[in-house]
């Protein structure tokens, strides 16, 4: 009998995130190396932002702008906060900011210097964090909120290469 409440908890719980929890990908070990990967030789913009962000929740709005503003744009957004958050409220904030097609991923692990290293061995985690990644994998950094006249300037000399 407890087995069957458990099991209904189970579903219950999973029923309650709703259909777009399974559209946030986990982000654990090796997952920088096999998104890099899914990405080689395209013009990507990746966005490193949390819940626990102030500046990031600020800015997400502005992402969503860019995002319908720039279909050609390969966004990637990264839940990355200290601690792993409850992926229906990664969810929602991304809903709200007009994000929830894009490509989304969460922090999964509780070691994430670990996750941030793989990442970046010199990132301490400061958050928000942009990287534009061309064609050639070169990436750029822009820490701090990002100013998104830059994005669009950069993704422009994309097209041009």
């Amino acid at each position: 009998m407890k087995l069957h409440r458990l099991l209904l908890a189970l579903l219950l719980a999973v029923a309650a995130t709703g259909a777009k929890a399974a559209d946030l990908q986990s982000f654990g070990r090796g997952s920088w190396s096999k998104l890099r990967a899914a990405h080689d030789g395209q013009p990507t913009v990746i966005h490193f932002w949390g819940l626990t962000c102030a500046p990031c929740l600020v800015e997400m709005p502005e992402w969503g702008k860019l995002s319908a503003e720039r279909p050609d744009m390969r966004l990637v957004m990264i839940a990355a906060d200290p601690v792993p958050q409850d992926p229906a409220r990664v969810n929602d904030m991304l809903a709200r900011a007009g994000l929830g097609k894009a490509e989304n991923w969460a922090f999964t692990d509780r070691f994430n210097e670990r996750l941030r290293y793989e990442v970046d061995p010199a990132w301490a985690g400061e958050l928000p964090r942009t990287l534009l990644i061309d064609r050639d994998g070169k990436e750029t950094v822009l820490a701090g909120v990002a100013e998104l006249a830059e994005v669009r300037a950069w993704l422009d000399a994309q097209k041009k290469r």
